[in-house]
């Protein structure tokens, strides 16, 4: 079968669907075909809950409608040839399919290290509904027991949900403390503390060493000798340690790719014209310092696919760069973290002070009030606020937002300790205090920064 169409999207993720609705929307009379190689889009974040058992696995799955329902064409083929030259793309079902433009949003996928191993049954990754339903199914054979590698969110989230179910869970970390590229260790107590009181043994500061077994594996060693002993074909370790991105299928061609994904320029623009990419399988640079960075979140896929679209367009849009604001739940304890922590300013060659601000999250006669916390991370010499982690009962995600757009503007703490808030007994502290105008403050009358250098 052949297909000519005015754009082609190789990738149903996040940054293909947004791509293709925008374009079926801002021109309805557009050929836009997606291909997708899955049965289902995914909602990837809900992976963990569906493991929990919170709800049924299909209730994680996107709709076809959202493509679909636009007027775009939606193929479940898996590319596996192009010819940038020829503008055509091959399939598995022996399709042809030839574009104007192309949008390559092929995401990335989970990697496990390169150790002794590292291919025995029952060492797993997690991204696909197929891996979902394939450790569900696991589950039910008996398991007792889970190591997972990676103490980053997607790796605790995991944890967690396997402690829910009964199991006895093991969390592995080089860093030495959970969600290191998020919170630095100031912040990070309280999810520790919290990961142990559900019960599960963490190895912080450890690497992961090697499997070991016949077929499945049966131990997983790590680099100061501990052994952790598995079940052989019930039990089951996951990796969770980074992602790589999906481009074997642009490997030999002349698209420029870097060690973190599909270089593209500030409009999602490759180095091969009428080429596009967007999402995961991008390489990006920080908004904040211009260097690069990685930022593998749906939430940076979607804003990449509006920019690309609309260029494809012939809009003049552009992507501002990469800030990675991202939260997540550790017991009752919500988290959340945007730009760059303390630590990995100063690695990246930022001179930052920090400042703190706290309250209760309702009025605190209010039932149900609990703890507020925001560290700011703001440049010595100009004040600007390049970081900020907030951990509380509720409304973290909220906060991060605001802090994300705080740094996006390019504010500084004095202007930030200006935030116009609202107050509400059920929502907020008194109206005398924020804890984010509070850390804003601090930092303004120790820096006595009246505006920006």
């Amino acid at each position: 079968m052949d297909v000519k169409t005015d754009v082609l999207i190789i990738g149903g993720g996040p940054a293909g669907i947004q791509a293709s609705r925008m374009l079926k929307t801002l021109k309805p009379d557009l050929n836009v075909v997606v291909l997708r190689p899955e049965r289902y889009s995914m909602v990837y974040c809900a992976i963990p809950y569906v493991l929990e058992g919170l709800f049924e696995p299909e209730k994680s799955y996107k709709k076809d409608e959202l493509v679909t329902g636009v007027g775009a064409q939606l193929f479940k083929e898996k590319a596996t040839a192009v010819d940038l030259d020829a503008r055509c793309v091959t399939t598995d079902n022996n399709s042809t399919f030839y574009y104007k433009n192309l949008l390559i949003a092929t995401g990335a996928s989970p990697f496990v290290p390169p150790v002794e191993g590292r291919g025995l049954e029952g060492v797993l990754t997690v991204k696909t509904g197929s891996d979902m339903l394939h450790i569900l199914n696991i589950i039910k054979t008996g398991s007792k027991r889970a190591v997972v590698i990676g103490a980053g969110a997607i790796g605790i989230e995991q944890a967690l949900a396997y402690k829910h179910r009964g199991l006895d869970v093991h969390l592995v970390d080089m860093a030495p403390h959970p969600l290191a590229a998020m919170l630095d260790s100031d912040f990070a107590g309280e999810v520790t503390n919290i990961l142990e009181q559900e019960g599960i043994k963490l190895y912080l500061g450890r690497q992961l060493a090697s499997f070991e077994g016949e077929n499945f594996v049966g131990t997983v060693v790590l680099d100061d000798g501990t052994a952790i002993k598995l079940n052989e074909g019930k039990d089951f370790v996951i990796v969770s340690v980074g992602v790589k991105p999906n481009l074997d299928l642009f490997v030999g061609t002349d698209l420029e790719i870097g060690s973190d994904g599909l270089i593209v320029n500030k409009n999602m623009r490759t180095n091969r014209k009428n080429v596009y990419s967007a999402g995961d399988c991008c390489q990006y640079y920080s908004g904040i310092d211009g260097k690069e960075v990685s930022g593998k979140l749906a939430t940076n896929a979607v804003p990449m696919a509006k920019v690309a679209a609309l260029n494809i367009l012939e809009f003049d849009a552009e992507f501002p760069g990469l800030f990675n604001g991202a939260v997540t739940v550790a017991g009752e304890l919500r988290v959340g973290g945007t730009g760059f922590t303390e630590k990995i300013a100063k690695q990246r060659g930022l001179d930052v002070s920090t400042s703190f601000g706290e309250t209760t999250t309702r009025f605190p006669m209010m039932p149900g009030a609990g703890k507020v916390k925001v560290k700011l991370v703001y440049e010595n010499n100009t004040k600007r606020i390049v970081g900020g982690q907030v951990i509380g009962a509720e409304a973290v995600a909220e906060r991060i937002d605001i802090i994300t757009l705080a740094i996006q503007q390019g504010m500084t703490v004095s202007e930030l300790s200006g935030l116009s808030y609202c107050a509400q007994p059920w929502q907020t502290f008194f109206p005398a205090r924020n804890a984010i105008v509070s850390a804003a403050t601090t930092a303004f009358l120790e820096s006595k920064s009246f505006s920006k250098v």
